[in-house]
């Protein structure tokens, strides 16, 4: 009955960790040393809430990057930004990192793994977001 309940609160949670994605001021080198073509250096803040009534912990990211030539990058990794945040209901977690693009305009998707206090893992998606170097360096909110 636990082995149960615990697949059916780590399904149910799954639809409850919530994340917000912003946009930080965008940076843009005009050439690159190494290969002297320009790089477009983004950046941008998440905050994941859990809005479950259970604590899960975010122990693994799985991020796709592409940029206007295509698939450029597939990152896999432990927590983010060197953390593995422990969030209870209710709490948030907010990180900002980063990427490099061969052009000026790219996206992200991918997703997070979380692990409930039993030991169930369960993936949470994150849908595609673009990323465009804005004309003026403003702000931009992407999702």
């Amino acid at each position: 009955a636990l082995l149960r309940h615990s697949r059916l609160a780590a399904s149910s949670m799954r639809h409850c960790v919530r994340y917000c994605i912003g946009e930080l001021p965008t940076s843009c080198w005009k050439r690159s040393a190494s290969t002297e073509r320009e790089v477009f250096a983004f950046s941008y803040t998440i905050t994941i809430v859990n809005r479950s009534d259970a604590p899960a912990q975010l122990i693994a990211r799985h991020w796709k990057i592409e940029d206007e030539q295509g698939p450029q990058d597939e990152v896999r990794g432990l927590g983010v930004v060197g953390q593995q945040p422990l969030l209870r209901p209710g709490e948030r977690f907010e990180y900002s990192s980063g990427c490099r693009l061969r052009s000026d305009t790219g996206s992200m998707e991918g997703s997070y793994r979380f692990v409930t206090e039993v030991g169930e893992a369960f993936d949470v998606p994150i849908p595609r977001f673009v990323m465009h170097a804005a004309q003026g360096g403003g702000h931009r909110v992407l999702h």
